[in-house]
């Protein structure tokens, strides 16, 4: 038997921008089929009609993975690593080429997807088992475990659509880990939770990897990637950009990334999305490289269809290694800004960047729990200035603007003792 558990042949997907795709049900199709003279009758002429521009979110894509690999799905923000998965996970259908799974698949790709906000984290965890085939005695057996790893014993009894962002995805992922599926398809939303919640879930994800479990991930945290995907595939505007080794394949992303990111718009604008981040030194944009005590500045452009309430904003710095070098919060500060439909321009200034000479790469995030909503920006890749040779040797990366005192006092020598020497 082989131990190849997805195969995938060409596999392309296209949209029209400026539509939205809908799923319909048996009842749509039928009472569309039904009106559908008389809407044409009376509707206005299509002729003059604006067609949208159709696009590749997905084209001749093509790989194959082994029964209990790790694989890392990498690259820029519309790269397409989420479509792919929606394609693997049969939420929407190919435009052409095909994809051989064997085996159930389990999902993780939205805060809240496949839970119903009406039902309590109890009822949900049943609903999930249940589609995933499992029988009762099966989900009760496994219970238990599901809430401890959740940590959501005291609202395990609550409508979901009271929870926060960090307890739907500490659920989702319980669920998806402890349920009886063959393959693991998670998306970036791991890094909804907190640090200890990741950690522990990076270790989940290498136990079932042991017993014998496949698992896509898509990340842009590169850390976590190497560390959890012995291999890692590369999209790039839609295509298989590179397919190998993850140290190798994280090495050529991470090189794509220098300098400033040409401004960009999501997948058929569906919903908000971070623009345009670039960085300045002092008061120079940036084509100059920082030192370590230079005035810094990131900004992004925020545009939202959408009014998004009670957000708070992080910026992360980390090292060539995936490595958190700094992390601002608005939330550390209390603010939590309101964000109606439009563009806005975010900015965070950094007196002195305190960062040793090294390469470096920083991004946005956004999240408000009340709109349910996550969004992370493309990464921009910047060098800071060694000022010294041995700083690489070190090792480090936080530099501190600090002095040395040396207070010398004299000490009377004592005698040589020749004859003992």
């Amino acid at each position: 038997m082989s131990d190849t558990v997805i195969r995938v042949e060409g596999l392309s997907k296209q949209y029209r921008l400026g539509t939205k795709e809908r799923y319909r049900t048996l009842r749509d199709t039928i009472s569309s089929s039904i009106t559908y003279p008389i809407r044409r009758l009376f509707s206005p002429s299509n002729r003059n009609r604006t067609v949208g521009e159709l696009i590749w979110a997905l084209e001749d894509v093509s790989y194959e993975v082994k029964r209990g690999e790790v694989v890392g799905l990498i690259g820029r923000n519309g790269a397409g690593k989420s479509t792919l998965l929606k394609l693997l996970s049969r939420i929407i259908e190919p435009t052409r080429g095909y994809a051989e799974i064997r085996g159930r698949v389990g999902s993780l790709l939205e805060v809240g997807t496949g839970f119903h906000p009406e039902l309590t984290g109890r009822e949900n965890i049943y609903l999930n088992g249940a589609i995933l085939g499992m029988k009762k005695v099966e989900i009760e057996r496994r219970f238990d475990e599901i809430v401890a790893f959740a940590e959501i014993e005291q609202s395990v009894d609550t409508a979901v659509k009271h929870y926060s962002s960090g307890m739907y995805v500490r659920l989702a992922f319980a669920v998806a880990a402890h349920m009886e599926s063959d393959i693991l398809l998670v998306d970036e939303v791991l890094a909804v939770g907190d640090i200890a919640f990741q950690k522990k879930c990076t270790g989940k994800i290498g136990q079932m990897a042991d017993h014998g479990r496949t698992i896509l991930f898509v990340s842009h945290q590169m850390a976590i990637v190497q560390n959890l995907c012995g291999r890692a595939i590369l999209l790039k505007d839609g295509r298989v950009n590179q397919d190998g080794p993850s140290r190798d394949v994280i090495n050529t992303y991470l090189a794509s990334l220098r300098g400033a990111l040409p401004a960009t718009s999501p997948l058929l604008g569906r919903g908000p999305y971070f623009e345009r981040l670039e960085f300045t030194v002092g008061d120079i944009d940036c084509t100059k490289q920082p030192t370590s005590w230079s005035p810094f500045t990131l900004r992004a452009t925020l545009t939202t269809p959408v009014f998004l309430k009670k957000c708070y904003l992080n910026l992360t710095i980390d090292d060539a290694q995936g490595r958190h070098c700094i992390h601002l919060r608005t939330d550390y500060q209390e603010l939590y800004p309101d964000f109606p439909p439009g563009s806005h321009h975010i900015s965070v200034h950094l007196e002195s960047l305190n960062l040793l000479g090294a390469t470096y790469f920083a991004w946005f995030r956004l999240v408000s729990e009340v709109s349910d909503v996550l969004i992370d920006s493309d990464h921009i890749l910047f060098d800071v200035v060694r000022d010294h040779e041995r700083h690489e040797a070190v090792g480090a990366t936080v530099a501190v603007k600090h002095r040395w005192d040396l207070e010398h006092a004299s000490i009377k020598a004592a005698p040589i003792d020749r004859k003992s020497a």
